[in-house]
This record gives structure tokens, sequence and C-alpha cells, in this order.
């Protein structure tokens, strides 16, 4: 800001802050005069005409005959000071400045209006695609435990085909093995986290900080999936989830 509206700058950002609850703004505030107005700096008088006798006596006392010019006093800044201001000068400038700052503080607020609809459209997508994806994965996932399983007693009957296998043994093992093998919780909470993205999404208030934690937490649950899936299937969809996610977190950078 100008330096005669330095006091105002609190006022100026708690202005910007009612507005806008998240992001970096930077405000540039130039103050153009008109032709009328008084000039930025002003003529000393009374040391221009001291600087001009004691250049006369240097010039009487050295014997030089070159007249002093203008551009001789202008080598002397002192010449020149700055304008009087007025006391309400300041007082005034921020009037008007404060005008114009409602005016772009509305006009930004429209922009990112417009920008945040289209925006919410985009991340709505995403959020049916990862959902689309996930209904194949849902689908798939309790027949790829029950192969398992199946290849898991052919495996084990090649390789004892006598007595000493305990049936009941080998059923506390088919069971731990479906047991890390299933991902009905993670599937269940990644369905949960994408019904309060859409209602994030819904909300008047800011909820920029909120989508970027809930996109956190889907990423976790479908990395989980991917993890404990062991299947081609499904390794394949994850990965497209995955997509998915990674270009929602960047627009979520962009959401307050």
């Amino acid at each position: 800001m100008p330096r005669t509206m330095s006091a105002y700058e609190s006022d100026l950002q708690t202005l910007v802050k009612k507005t806008f609850s998240r992001g970096r703004i930077n405000v540039n505030v130039q103050i153009e005069r008109t032709q009328e107005e008084v000039l930025p700096v002003q003529v000393d008088a009374k040391t221009a005409q001291a600087y001009h006798r004691l250049l006369t006596e240097l010039r009487e006392a050295t014997g030089i005959d070159e007249p002093i010019s203008l551009g001789h006093l202008l080598q002397f800044s002192e010449v020149f000071t700055p304008p009087e201001e007025r006391p309400d000068a300041g007082e005034q400038g921020w009037a008007v400045v404060r005008s114009a700052l409602a005016m772009a503080i509305e006009a930004m607020a429209t922009m990112r209006g417009k920008e945040g609809a289209a925006l919410q459209t985009e991340l709505t997508g995403r959020l049916d695609g990862i959902e689309s994806r996930l209904m194949i994965v849902e689908k798939y996932a309790p027949t790829r435990v029950e192969q398992a399983r199946v290849r898991l007693r052919e495996r084990l009957a090649d390789l004892f085909r006598d007595e000493r296998l305990n049936p009941d043994r080998l059923e506390i093992e088919i069971t731990l093995l479906a047991d890390r093998l299933d991902i009905t919780e993670e599937c269940v909470r990644l369905r949960s986290h994408l019904n309060l993205f859409r209602e994030a999404l819904a909300s008047d208030v800011p909820v920029g900080r909120r989508l970027n934690f809930l996109t956190q937490e889907m990423n976790r649950e479908v990395n989980t999936i991917g993890s404990k899936a062991n299947d081609a299937t499904i390794a394949h969809v994850v990965v497209d989830m995955k997509e998915e996610l990674e270009k929602i977190r960047e627009q979520v950078e962009n959401t307050e």
C-alpha cells in the first residue's frame, strides 16, 4: 500500500478475510493522481536561492566566468521537497481504496463461484467413476475369496494325500486366509467417504480442508484394497480408482 495509507493495511486484510477463508491472496494498491492534483514534489525556493548564492560566491572566489545555470542547481536534491500532506489525505485515500477493494472482492467472489460450480460438476463425475469401479470390486471380491479357498484345498490335497492332514486345522488355515483377503470393511469405508465427499460438495460453507482430508482417507482405503486383493482384475480396477483420486486431489487444492 502507499505510504500514506500504511495504517490501513490491517483493515484491508480484514475485509479480504471476511469473504475468503482459504488460499493466498495478494492485494496491490496504486494511487494514480489526476493532472490537476499537486505533483509529488515541490520547489523549496529558499533552499534554491541559498544554493545559488553559494555557487555565486564560489564562482567569484575561483575566478570562473561560467554563469550559474539551472542544471547546477538541479544537482542538489534539497531544492525539492515532498508536498505537505493534508491531515485527512490518508483517510480520503483509504475511502477510495476501500470502495475499489469492495468491487474487486465482489468480482473475484463471483468468478470463484462460477469456477466452483464447474469444479463441483467435475468432482462429482470423478466420484461416480470411483463408485462404479468400487461396485466391480464388491461384485468380484466374494468369488475371489472362494476361488482362493478352492485352490488352497487342491494344493494341500496334492501335498498331503495321507491321513496326516487334519481337516480341522485345514479349515482354520483356510478361514485365516479368507480373512486376510477380505476387503469388505475397506469397501464399506470407501463408500462412506464417497458419500461424505458428496455431502461436503453440496455444503454452502468452505469445505476445502475437509475435502482434502476425505481424499487422503479414500486413497488409504484404495491402497489397502489393492494390497489385500492379490488379484489381477481388482488390481487393474484399483489403478483406475487411484488415477481418479489423483485428479480429485489436484482439484481439491483449488477448492475453498
